[in-house]
């Protein structure tokens, strides 16, 4: 079985997480991915700890770096270049000469004083498919402004409608858990990088992506933004509600809490029948969802009163015998003891060179015939620079070693 991508070379000039996710689903499909870093520093995220790796042989003298750094860059090669020498600009542009795809996440123009621009690489492999990954796009009022992911969820108005409600303990915007506007940035990236080469497959020609994290995260208010546009009313902060779907929420147990996410008017006969509320559901007050959206309050009201009763494990068993879509609020160490999260595996180890072996999180995707590969865990900083500037430019030992004591590499 062949990967999907092992024809694609991708060189990888990104950094944090949007790019360097985009790359990682790349390498996962079987790219060969390029990862350029600045020499004795490399990708920020690899200082962003603690936790970090922890080296078997505490002599060995190898950086540790932060599990941070791991989540995005399994499947990549690491090469320091300087490109801010004439040098260094020479190596990537030879690299970008041979490659399939490139991905960058610098500020507006901030590659072109160097020659690493689209213009410029285009000029010399015009079947180069170039993503620029910025916080606001190539265009715009503020396109020159740096972007970073908290400051996106909240321009972008994910924030306004995560949190508790007004007028309830601890209202207020909240941002979420993991930076949610990077990821998506990254697997738009990634959509787009596949469209345009399916592109060069008819026309021969790559083309410049411009992919802004402002962009996916309005493109991804998703019903919120729709339910804006065509009422005129900004949604507000519901907590764990659902502004379209009731009941669609977290509830009350004896010893905690779980979700019940009831999607239409059977599941919510079900779930009347399961709690012993009979009455509930003969109430034409609650009779289709547009019902209960209307008339929320009394409604969870009484189902809260019900759940109470009993433990979260009680309910979960019952209702999800019962037909009603439940489940606990799971902590991440709960998620990974899952029987589901389990069997399908989502959790793996890579051999790696200074911890024995680092835990990954597997990718999502499963595909019957071409599926993913785990053939290179994170790189250590710069582990790949001879080999590719050997195998790839056929640069000889006295070149490489003449531009190290340069600085270069």
């Amino acid at each position: 079985m062949s990967d999907s991508l092992a024809h694609i070379k991708v060189l990888d000039l990104s950094r944090i997480l949007a790019g360097p996710w985009c790359t990682q689903v790349l390498g996962d499909l079987g790219a060969e991915v390029i990862k350029v870093e600045r020499p004795g520093q490399g990708d920020d995220t690899r200082g962003w700890g603690p936790p970090f790796l922890q080296p078997v042989d505490a002599g060995a003298g190898a950086g540790a770096d932060a599990a941070y750094f791991t989540c995005a860059n399994r499947n990549k090669k690491s090469v320091t270049v300087d490109f801010t020498s004439a040098a260094g600009q020479a190596i990537v542009r030879r690299l970008a000469a041979q490659a399939d795809v490139l991905v960058e996440n610098f500020k507006l123009g901030g590659l072109a004083a160097y020659g690493l621009d689209y213009a410029s690489l285009c000029a010399l492999n015009p079947r180069l498919v170039y993503c620029s990954i910025t916080g606001f796009g190539q265009t715009g009022p503020y396109a020159a402004r740096p972007g970073y992911d908290f400051l996106i969820q909240a321009m972008g108005g994910l924030m306004s409608v995560t949190g508790r409600k007004d007028g309830e303990a601890g209202a207020g915007p909240q941002k979420a858990g993991v930076a949610l506007t990077d990821i998506l940035t990254g697997l738009y990236a990634t959509i787009g990088i596949l469209a345009a080469l399916a592109d060069r497959d008819r026309t021969g020609l790559g083309q410049h992506l411009d992919i802004a994290l402002l962009d996916v995260q309005v493109a991804a208010l998703a019903n919120q933004a729709a339910n804006y546009l065509v009422s005129g009313t900004a949604p507000a902060r519901l907590g764990n509600a659902h502004p379209n779907i009731v009941p669609y929420q977290d509830f009350p147990t004896s010893d905690g809490y779980f979700i019940i996410a009831v999607g239409n008017d059977g599941q919510f006969a079900r779930l009347c029948a399961e709690l012993a509320l009979p009455d509930l559901a003969g109430d034409p007050r609650y009779a289709h969802n547009q019902d209960r959206v209307a008339n929320r309050e009394p409604l969870i009201a009484a189902l809260c009163a019900a759940t109470r009763a009993q433990t979260t494990a009680h309910w979960v068993g019952k209702l999800e015998a019962g037909g009603v879509p439940c489940g606990p609020i799971n902590t991440i160490d709960q998620v990974f003891a899952d029987a589901q999260v389990r069997a399908r595996e989502l959790a793996l180890s890579m051999p790696h060179a200074v911890a024995g072996t680092v835990p990954l999180v597997a990718s999502p995707l499963r595909l019957s015939r071409t599926p993913v590969s785990y053939r290179h865990a994170p790189p250590l900083l710069g582990a790949d620079t001879e080999a590719v500037l050997r195998e790839r430019l056929g640069m000889s030992a006295a070149e490489i070693e003449a531009i190290a004591a340069q600085g270069v590499i």
